[in-house]
């Protein structure tokens, strides 16, 4: 029987519908929310042909006013660097592009990545699916329907990553509906959930979502993307405080990110501050070498070194594993840090 959820999510202002309509997409708009100088920036705007921008207001309401050079602001700005066409780079880095089944990729024996919805809630320049063919994988329950058979019909199939784009951009009836189909593949012995938007958009972690997760007679385990300890704020600790009292257990995955958090202090500060939220540091990738984004490229070395200060500074369960994902390849590739 699904567990009872006893949980009360936080009392939100808006709506994550509302906030989601209210997102920026206008570069230009989000320079002079944050009273920043647009000229030095404004050759970058057009970087929004080859991937759009969008930026809900909670996230810009993290970043600091006047500061070009934001860590929040710089994984979601235009950059003219975007452009430059890099060698070793590509539009599919991971060989994604070709499903199992519409919307769904089988890459690991015992569990399979669900690409339940395109869109997202912020676009993150980095962002290895930003060529992804979201258009052939409509997002939709007969499409879904597609994707349940091919996992009933494997019983090697033990647990279901629930992707995108991001999965949350599914209203809670949707979801519900896939959860109470998941239940009935007896084989199935795990759910996740990926996702950034409890992180731009806390108010997502509401009543019906936690309603949602009710239904799920699989265990879940909601792994968040969060880059920077700037990004772990109030409310989505108020977010992460009602996940855990639902018995959802939390993870983060990073980017290891230029300029961003390439440096130990920062990555320390994140681990403390996920822990805080209770959130357990999980994995930290290297960037997947997806073609607009060589600008935040950090080196093998610089990557191995900043893991050693990591190892010498934190407490084992604090510390997040160095990996990157490789086309072909059954798993993650956990790099050698040589220590």
């Amino acid at each position: 029987m699904p567990q009872i959820i006893t949980a009360k999510a936080p009392m939100w202002e808006l709506c994550w519908r509302d906030e989601l309509k209210a997102a920026i997409s206008d570069p230009l708009t989000l320079a002079r929310m944050l009273d920043l100088d647009a000229e030095p920036l404004a050759p970058g705007f057009a970087a929004r042909r080859l991937f759009a921008l969008r930026v809900p207001r909670p996230f810009v309401a993290l970043m600091e006013k006047g500061n070009g050079n934001d860590p929040l602001l710089r994984q979601v700005l235009t950059d003219a660097a975007e452009f430059v066409e890099s060698p070793g780079f590509s539009t599919d880095p991971l060989d994604e592009q070709d499903a199992a089944v519409p919307g769904l990729l089988h890459k690991y024996r015992s569990r399979v990545l669900f690409i339940l919805k395109g869109g997202c809630a912020v676009n993150c320049r980095y962002c290895f699916r930003r060529h992804f063919p979201y258009a052939d994988n409509p997002g939709s329950k007969a499409s879904w329907q597609a994707a349940l058979d091919y996992i009933a019909n494997r019983p090697e199939i033990e647990e279901v990553i629930l992707s995108g784009g991001d999965p949350l951009m599914a209203k809670d009836e949707e979801l519900a509906w896939l959860i109470e189909r998941l239940n009935g593949i007896k084989h199935l012995k795990l759910l996740r959930i990926h996702s950034r938007l409890p992180v731009v958009i806390p108010s997502r972690i509401d009543q019906s979502f936690l309603d949602t997760l009710a239904q799920s007679a699989l265990p879940v385990t909601l792994v968040l993307h969060i880059n920077h300890p700037a990004e772990v704020g109030q409310d989505l600790a108020k977010a992460t405080a009602a996940l855990r009292a639902a018995n959802v257990t939390l993870l983060n995955q990073s980017v290891l990110l230029a300029g961003i958090n390439d440096d130990a202090e920062v990555l320390v500060a994140l681990s403390h501050r996920l822990f805080a939220a209770g959130i357990l540091p999980y994995y930290l990738h290297v960037l997947d070498k997806v073609q607009g984004a060589a600008h935040f490229l950090v080196d093998d070395e610089r990557a191995r070194v900043i893991m050693r200060q990591l190892n010498a500074r934190l407490s084992g369960y604090l510390v997040p594993r160095l990996a990157r994902e490789e086309a072909g390849k059954p798993g993650k590739t956990l790099m050698d840090l040589n220590l």
